[in-house]
């Protein structure tokens, strides 16, 4: 029924599209030198014509602070060529032309190596090219067109990234991720080259992911997906990083988006702070559907889930003082469900629970950057985050009184101050160094249900009589140089320092890589980086019940370590068709398991990293991997992406037995394809289709003991067929829809989201319900659709 309402809508647009007239839009923006950020006056921009791509149709000339501006450029996709005397040329092809805004780019150039006598580089199309320079392996850039057009990507990266090789979700509830079978939580988000908490709606403390995402389409631009062996620079993190970028507001002219869809309603706006001032702001706000129909009365179910999110980017340059921003987001969400009072309904243990569920979090920042002389650029950022998880878990009686069973309420808050100095001596050498200080403070507080004393244990309680002070701090120092030997060859070197002041632990750890392109279009890529993570703090702080009272077990913990090697083979078979092939190898060291007992557990099987057990650093682990990806960059508006992962994932508890961890599927393959056709006899009007296919091999479980958990009244696991058992492999189809329709001034975008269509129970996991008395099978999501409404102008 929605899909036919969906199309018949579409019909209705594109009726009117048939006598629409051509539609034009203004394209601006600035050339910057990549390393320096400085500008480019005297830059060519060319606009080429997509069916003849060596044919100009119209071009100009940066101005003395690197802008440049065309006019009349024709809405759909575009092309432009950006060119400067001692520069590579660079193709920027695809560019989306919308009548309703501006396009508004900051393009970087990249200085060449090679002499104008010697060699004439072809400009090539660079399309997943990283947008550091010093990252040669295992990184790729990410528009935040792609997250909008992926089907099941819902304008979200984490869930856009499991179309990359390598990288497999873990929970359809959520945007977990696995990479290169490592524990999600090993994630680092950062934000304008600051570390920021988790960007996500309803996550639970330590982890990298939630429900829905904070991060709102209209602030990101361009940003950096790394999967490995990543630069000095990126420190406190073991298998990931999202860098995200956010685009400044448009400063010549105002302009707003509203969205309205299943998720939630967004409304966008940017513009200038006065016409002669070329600063600019930027906002969005949003407010949950779900949200609001359960405020107009609206029964939605057995939960009442609500959020709401603010996410902002204001742009503030100086004439002498250098440049200025503010930008931040904040998000809050919770869920509240509560039981029944009728026991007749009660199906399962889980029925006859009172559960609410409140998470916060958010993040305010002000970067400087200043070019000091010809030669260096400065940047300091200075950010303020804080993260609040609050859960309270009540268990109905055969009497419906509420015995509570479970209390959480924790807070984490971070100051810090970051200060990057990029150093360029010539086109050949350039140097990036940099200290990062943060401030953390926790309150933390944990009790548990004790079934053998029939009352809650508390099990972490900080500040409290028997924990050190709730304040630490941590210190990170990173310098890496990148140096050209030519065209074909570039070396980048590192080192990164972590110190925890809370128990002193450090690592100094050396990052580097080689990249050759030995031929034209191919090139062969060696990475090698040492990567350590401090400890979830609840665990740092968590508390044991001894004889002697409550024992502070974990505080000495050290940082879990991964050794990173990765060789990669890249080629282009075409201008817009890529092979990409990496084999890898992590060795993982220092891993957090059981310190009183010889057993299997490991803290890198915990989706969150929490555990009130006892632990020390002596667990190992490996992943090793061979990724193939297969990609063709839109080309005459078709594009797919084929990626394929054959990889393991071991460990080794305390007991020193090699087993297969929890995210050992073994295997993942993903298809992704999109037509778009242009329609309309002003070609004013775009239908695009797309499909995503996900097979992947089924995680680890440990079977449950029947006997023994109906004897507990809980669920109990066989100790010694740890992940012995394989869950069945994961299939999911995912379809998406859209019709976008250009009208003067305005944009009008209709999609619609079909995620796993076919309705495959995929099966998550298994556990014991104590109500009835057997074992059960929990099931990820079903068929989800996801309709949205945008309008631009």
């Amino acid at each position: 029924m929605l899909l036919r309402s969906f199309l018949a809508v579409s019909g209705l647009l594109l009726s009117y599209n048939l006598l629409a007239q051509p539609l034009t839009q203004t394209i601006r923006g600035t050339v910057v030198d990549q390393s320096l950020q400085t500008p480019i006056p005297g830059a060519t921009v060319a606009l080429l014509n997509p069916a003849l791509p060596n044919q100009l149709t119209k071009g100009t000339n940066t101005d003395t602070d690197g802008t440049f501006r065309l006019t009349d450029v024709a809405v759909g996709r575009q092309t432009l060529k950006i060119s400067f005397v001692g520069y590579k040329d660079l193709i920027l092809s695809n560019l989306v032309v919308d009548a309703g805004k501006q396009l508004v780019l900051t393009v970087s150039l990249e200085e060449s190596v090679a002499q104008l006598a010697e060699i004439t580089v072809k400009p090539t199309i660079e399309k997943d090219k990283p947008l550091n320079e010093m990252a040669a392996v295992s990184a790729r850039t990410f528009s935040v067109e792609e997250t909008q057009r992926f089907a099941a990507a819902v304008n979200d990266p984490a869930r856009m990234a499991t179309a990359y090789a390598g990288v497999v979700g873990a929970d359809d509830g959520n945007n977990t991720i696995v990479i290169r079978g490592n524990t999600p939580n090993g994630l680092l988000w950062r934000m304008e080259g600051v570390e920021i908490p988790n960007p996500n709606h309803f996550a639970s403390l330590g982890a990298a992911s939630g429900g829905i995402s904070i991060l709102s389409a209209q602030l990101l631009a361009n940003s950096d997906f790394m999967t490995g062996a990543f630069p000095a620079e990126y420190g406190n993190a073991l298998s990931g990083v999202f860098d995200l970028k956010l685009r400044r507001g448009n400063n010549a002219k105002r302009e707003s988006t509203i969205q309205a869809g299943v998720l939630g309603i967004d409304v966008s706006s940017e513009g200038p702070f006065s016409k002669k001032y070329k600063g600019s702001y930027l906002f969005n706000y949003r407010y949950s559907t779900l949200g609001i129909l359960s405020k107009l009365g609206v029964n939605v179910g057995t939960g009442v889930t609500t959020f709401q999110d603010l996410s902002f980017n204001v742009y503030l340059p100086t004439n002498r003082l250098g440049t200025f921003t503010l930008f931040g987001f904040g998000g809050l969400s919770d869920q509240s469900v509560e039981a029944k009072r009728d026991s007749t309904a009660w199906a399962n243990q889980g029925d006859r629970y009172n559960e609410q569920f409140l998470a916060n979090t958010g993040a305010i920042g002000v970067t400087h950057s200043i070019n000091i002389g010809r030669h260096a650029f400065l940047k300091t950022v200075a950010s303020a985050s804080g993260y609040q998880n609050k859960y309270q878990g009540d268990y109905l009686t055969e009497n419906y009184v509420a015995e509570p069973r479970g209390r959480e309420q924790y807070s984490v808050w971070k100051n810090i101050l970051s200060s990057t100095l990029t150093y360029k001596f010539d086109a050949r050498h350039t140097i990036r160094a940099g200290v990062i200080g943060t401030q953390i403070h926790c309150n933390l507080n944990r009790a548990e249900w004790n079934a053998e004393q029939h009352q809650l244990q508390t099990t972490v309680a900080v500040p409290g009589p028997q924990s050190p002070a709730p304040t630490t701090q941590t210190l990170q120092a990173f310098g890496q140089w990148n140096y050209r030997f030519s065209e074909s060859l570039t070396l980048n070197a590192g080192l990164h320092y972590l110190r925890l002041f809370l128990n002193g632990s450090d690592a100094l750890e050396p990052r580097g890589s080689l990249r050759w392109s030995f031929k034209p279009g191919q090139a062969l890529s060696l990475g090698y980086g040492l990567h350590s993570q401090t400890q979830n703090p609840a665990v740092l702080l968590s508390q044991q019940l001894s004889a002697n009272g409550l024992r502070l077990a974990n505080r000495n913990l050290g940082f879990t370590r991964s050794h990173h090697v990765v060789l990669a083979y890249d080629r282009k078979l075409t201008d817009y068709l890529r092979l990409k092939a990496e084999t890898y190898y992590q060795h993982v060291v220092n891993i957090p398991v059981s310190a009183d007992t010889s057993d299997s557990f490991a803290l890198i099987n915990q989706p969150f990293g929490l555990t009130n057990k006892a632990l020390i650093n002596t667990g190992i682990g490996r992943n090793y991997g061979l990724e193939l990806t297969l990609e063709q960059f839109l080309h005459n508006n078709f594009y797919f992406l084929l990626s394929s992962s054959f990889y393991r994932s071991e460990y080794q508890g305390s007991d020193k037995i090699w087993r297969n961890s929890r995210y050992d599927g073994r295997f993942s393959t993903s298809f992704l394809a999109g037509k778009e056709f242009t329609t309309g006899a002003g070609r004013n009007g775009i239908l695009g289709l797309n499909v995503k296919l996900t097979y992947y091999g089924g995680y680890r479980d440990t079977p449950i003991n029947l006997d023994a958990s109906r004897q507990q009244g809980e669920t109990v696991y066989y100790e010694n067929l740890t992940y012995t058992q394989t869950l069945p492999d994961y299939f999911r189809t995912d379809i998406r829809l859209s019709y976008k329709r250009n009208r003067p001034r305005s944009t009008r975008t209709l999609s619609l989201d079909i995620q796993n269509v076919t309705n495959r129970q995929n099966i998550f996991g298994q556990y014991f319900d104590a109500q009835s008395g057997n074992v059960r099978t929990s099931y990820q999501m079903g068929l989800l659709p996801v309709l949205s409404y945008r309008m631009a102008f």
